[in-house]
């Protein structure tokens, strides 16, 4: 079984000789071991005159295969350790998500004779070293390298001595990560100040170099090498530590690099997913959901990312999906968000705890760019739209909790009922005289395309959103286009991102704020409880829905994904 462990690249980097003492310009260590006698994947470190370094992987054949490199990262020369300030360890971590090997660590680590995955490290007069990640065949194959990364205290007794190398350092493997997204937008990254002096700086570089190195082996690892480092590196990306290190990751660098990182990663994974649904092959890929949440001043918020690939088909019907469609389908993530507003207010025989909508925001937003949905697919406007969304929020510990209440009462829309009536008579020579008579009703409902609904199970507030069919009032999510309405031109769903009815946002996504459903919901919990510390679960549902837009096919699904977040409430 593969190990869930990545190695721990910061502190093999940071204990390092000072460069003037190494005995050749570069070191290297495994990635990702193989299970055979191919090449593996490595990463390697070298150093540019005593001043500055840079990062690389590379496929280790009998030559190295180089799949990426990091910039040149600037170092203290003086310094005892390589990413001993805060501006090294930020600068390489930017690089991670934006020649020769001499000494290696194995990054993945080979049970037989099988090429594996390592880093290298290669030194430049003392001054200045990068890594690289190469594939270990009898000559290396290097996959990335980084820029040169200086160093600015050559004498120090540690590669990562000051803040200055280890910020280039972390800016290089970030930025490289970004790099692998199409769809890049400018943007200037920075990190904060003393980055050093962060306690979890050694998990967020080794994170950041997990998933550069993780995307590296989907894109520029050999075929014959690929597949068995992606099995160790996924359930390296899966485990309890790397996902708790990963919000960390994202809260430090913000939400718009934030954004770029999960698409560029995203989009590596429904590459992945791709070639081994072509392939028929079964492989448990990592969590396609990513999530994270955080309580503070009076909000709750929940940020999660999903490729659409990866979400789960609840029901699909028709005929028409071609590989022109399901390209286009594929290739979307949903990025939502959950914002509620929290309110705590200690009465005299109890303590209200109230929860409203602030925001609610689902999109589904394109991997590529429009050119290539065009070419290879059906266009950029064929895509799922959110359908339902679901949240239910529950108190974990409900001993203490006395009541809850909610403020929406259930729907009563107005109906409107007329009757028509009429004859028609025809006459059909020479054989039979027809007389047809017809009496219709028409009905009239005023609703709108989303319906909202609040109800209760047990302690938990249930907040739900429906579209329904603004032709025939059904949910969407539940059923099925008529065949007459997906040859109608003017149905609801065709065109429905420029039609001024939509019921989206033009970018297929939509918003549902407190100015319209800002209902609160409210728990009345034992007095006794002021100053404690309850934790509340908020678990959720997206549902996603293709009906055909402008692309002519009879086919429709339904997909779901599921979330998860606990948060922390003080009653005071």
């Amino acid at each position: 079984m593969a190990s869930s462990s990545f190695p721990d690249l910061f502190s093999w980097i940071e204990n390092l000789p000072p460069i003037p003492q190494w005995q050749t310009n570069s070191i290297s260590l495994t990635l990702c071991p193989s299970s055979t006698s191919q090449a593996c994947l490595k990463l390697s470190i070298k150093c540019f005159n005593n001043y500055s370094f840079s990062l690389s992987i590379f496929a280790d054949y009998n030559l190295p295969f180089f799949l990426w490199t990091s910039k040149t990262i600037p170092v203290k020369p003086t310094s005892n350790k390589l990413l001993h300030d805060s501006d090294t360890i930020s600068s390489l971590l930017i690089n991670l998500i934006d020649d020769v090997i001499k000494i290696s660590l194995t990054l993945c680590p080979s049970s037989t004779s099988q090429a594996c995955l390592k880093l290298s490290i290669k030194c430049f007069n003392n001054y200045s070293f990068s890594l690289s990640i190469f594939a270990d065949y009898n000559l290396p194959v290097f996959l990335w390298t980084s820029k040169t990364i200086p160093v600015l205290k050559p004498t120090s007794n540690k590669l990562l001595h000051d803040s200055d190398t280890i910020s280039s350092l972390l800016i290089n493997l970030i930025d490289d990560v970004i790099k692998y997204s199409p769809n890049r937008c400018p943007y200037s990254l920075k990190l904060p100040k003393n980055l050093q002096n962060n306690h979890h700086l050694k998990d967020i570089f080794n994170f950041s170099f997990l998933s550069l190195t993780f995307i590296v082996c989907i894109y520029e690892a050999p075929s014959d090498l690929r597949s068995s480092c992606l099995n160790t590196l996924k359930d390296q990306l899966a485990c309890t530590k790397s996902r708790k290190v990963s919000k960390i990751l994202m809260r430090l660098l913000g939400s718009n690099t934030e954004e770029q990182c999960m698409r560029s990663i995203n989009l590596a994974i429904t590459n992945w997913i791709s070639e081994i649904q072509a392939a028929n092959l079964h492989i448990k890929t990592p969590s396609p959901l990513f999530s994270y949440s955080f309580s503070t001043h009076g909000l709750w918020k929940v940020q999660l990312y999903c490729p659409v690939i990866a979400m789960n088909v609840e029901k699909a019907s028709g005929s028409g999906l071609d590989d022109r469609l399901l390209f286009s389908l594929n290739y979307h993530q949903v990025e939502g968000v959950i914002q509620l507003n929290y309110k705590v207010v200690v009465k005299e025989k109890w303590i209200e705890v109230m929860v409203n909508t602030d925001n609610i925001r689902c999109d589904v937003i394109k991997l590529l760019t429009d050119t290539l949905m065009t070419e290879r697919g059906a266009g950029p406007s064929e895509k799922h739209f959110p359908s339902r969304i679901s949240l239910h929020i529950t108190p974990t510990l409900q001993s203490n909790i006395i009541s809850i209440s909610v403020s929406k009462s259930s729907e009563n829309p107005p109906r409107e009922i007329s009757v028509e009536k009429g004859i028609e008579a025809s006459f059909e020579p020479p054989t039979s005289v027809g007389f047809n008579l017809l009496a219709g009703e028409t009905s009239t409902i005023s609703m709108k395309p989303w319906v909202f609904e609040q109800s209760v199970y047990g302690n938990s507030a249930i907040l739900d959103w429906f579209l329904h069919d603004s032709m025939d009032g059904r949910e969407v999510f539940s059923s099925k286009p008529s065949k007459m309405a997906l040859l109608h031109h003017k149905a609801w769903f065709k065109n429905r991102y420029s039609n001024a009815y939509r019921p989206f946002t033009r970018q297929g996504g939509v918003v549902f704020a407190g100015d319209e459903y800002g209902e609160r919901v409210c728990w009345k919990v034992d007095r006794a409880c002021v100053g404690r510390s309850m934790e509340w679960e908020i678990k959720g549902w997206i549902w996603l829905t293709y009906w055909p837009n402008k692309y002519k096919s009879f086919y429709s699904e339904t997909k779901r994904l599921e979330f998860r977040e606990v948060l922390d409430l003080s009653l005071v």
